[in-house]
């Protein structure tokens, strides 16, 4: 099976491959359909993902829930681990850590970078990926830092 940034490269090649593809991640982890999440940029070193507001992903004040924002976080530090860890190791979240910096009253893009660009990875290392996420106007609303656990896949 094709890796996961190449399965990005060709989609986004395509007339409404990006729809595919975000459509694909939901898929694959079906807890990410409930944000129905739509990716804008994949690569090595950032992840771009966006989330509309609608009313599934609102509180009881018409605000973008939390859960749904830092849910949105996780799906685009997940896919830019899923690109960036080399195939010969997995990765898993161990943490992470929230600010909320602002109310999300409109629709809300995600921004992960690796905190440590292109590291050279070992077994049993945390990998932190930062994440911003702002609204329509550019503010930050949330910061996140989504700690991922590196270690080597075993041989079978």
């Amino acid at each position: 099976m094709a890796d996961l940034l190449t399965l990005w490269q060709r989609a986004n090649r395509l007339p409404g491959g990006r729809h595919v593809f975000s459509r694909g991640v939901a898929w694959r982890a079906p807890y990410f359909a409930t944000i129905r999440p739509f990716f804008e940029s994949v690569t090595r070193e950032r992840c771009v993902v966006h989330m509309a507001k609608r009313r599934a992903v609102q509180n009881h004040i018409g605000t973008v829930h939390a859960i749904a924002i830092c849910n949105l976080a996780e799906a685009a530090a997940g896919v830019l681990a899923e690109v960036s860890v080399p195939r010969t190791h997995r990765w898993i979240p161990k943490g992470m850590q929230v600010a909320y910096v602002a109310k999300a009253t409109t629709d809300i893009r995600a921004t992960a970078v690796a905190r440590t660009p292109r590291p050279v990875f070992t077994d049993g290392m945390a990998y932190p990926i930062v994440v911003d996420l702002e609204d329509t106007h550019g503010t930050t609303v949330v910061s996140a830092v989504i700690s991922m656990w590196v270690t080597a896949r075993p041989t079978r």
